[in-house]
């Protein structure tokens, strides 16, 4: 590891030994939590709850194998859920974390679960960030037409520009600024000035082909062995991903410690530095000793 900013990189090799992948660790603290993003988004995306809970617990922030500063995978078949959570596995076996509390945005949250499906010993409690067992196919269908295509800016601007519109009905007090930092997080500079997406296209390309008349998984069986894990569901009121019926199902099916809320002027997905956010989530960890 090298020092860099608030935290320090550490490089690790993806479950299968065929990529290098890249987290940010925070070090110092109480027990673990392993943060993880959505489809499009990076460890960037965590940086203001980072901040916010550094100290207090040693944080752990991926990049997604296919994303932010961690190898593309040259077999697209592999961005999935599965093998995210195997790579995760691998992550804290790297670090010597037997077991950490889970932050997961999105598909973040996917993983989370099926984190729980294969060590569920290593699991001590699940945050979900506007995700559950059940999303709705009108988000599913906004997510894959935003990633069809690449995309290339011409500059910093058009990249905010570009962001403001595909995200605006979840931020809809952002301005200027706000989608200036929000491009900076989920893009990068390429070689030749551009601006592009800070993932590899081909994660993109599989979202924008799938059918969409094709049934979504049953993903409630993930959710039911959860049971006994403390779990806590932060929900964008605006959200087209996660409905307020969805969530109502989870508590009635969950044994175990639940709680939740809804975010006014949030969508899908909220960035986790909202003071209604932060304040559950100081909550909850306090509660459950994570």
């Amino acid at each position: 590891m090298t020092n860099e900013r608030d935290f320090r990189v550490h490089r690790f090799r993806s479950a299968d030994g065929r990529l290098e992948l890249f987290a940010r660790d925070y070090g110092e603290g109480g027990l673990p939590l392993l943060l993880m993003h959505g489809l499009t988004r990076n460890s960037a995306d965590f940086g203001s709850l980072a901040r916010h809970l550094a100290g207090r617990h040693r944080l752990i922030v991926p990049d997604q194998r296919g994303r932010g500063e961690s190898d593309w995978d040259d077999q697209p078949v592999n961005y999935r859920p599965d093998v995210y959570a195997s790579d995760m596995f691998a992550l804290l076996d790297s670090l010597g974390i037997a077991q950490a509390g889970l932050i997961g945005t999105s598909m973040g949250g996917l993983i989370a679960m099926v984190m729980v499906m294969i060590q569920p010993q290593r699991v001590s409690s699940i945050i979900f960030n506007d995700v559950g067992p059940h999303l709705e196919p009108e988000g599913l269908a906004r997510i894959q037409d935003y990633v069809r295509g690449a995309v290339c800016f011409s500059s910093w601007n058009e990249a905010a520009e570009h962001v403001a519109t595909i995200n605006g009905q979840a931020f809809p007090d952002f301005g200027h600024d706000e989608w200036t930092q929000f491009a900076r997080r989920t893009c990068r500079e390429a070689a030749d000035g551009t601006v592009v997406p800070a993932y590899d296209p081909a994660i993109g390309a599989a979202i924008a082909d799938a059918d969409p008349h094709q049934a979504a998984p049953d993903l409630w069986p993930l959710w039911d062995l959860l049971s006994s894990k403390p779990v806590l569901v932060i929900r964008g009121a605006r959200s087209d991903v996660l409905s307020a019926e969805t969530v109502t199902e989870m508590a009635k099916r969950h044994a175990g410690p639940f709680d939740a809320i809804a975010l006014a002027n949030r969508g899908h997905a909220p960035l986790l530095d909202e003071p209604e956010a932060l304040t559950v989530i100081d909550r909850f960890l306090a509660q459950h000793e994570v």
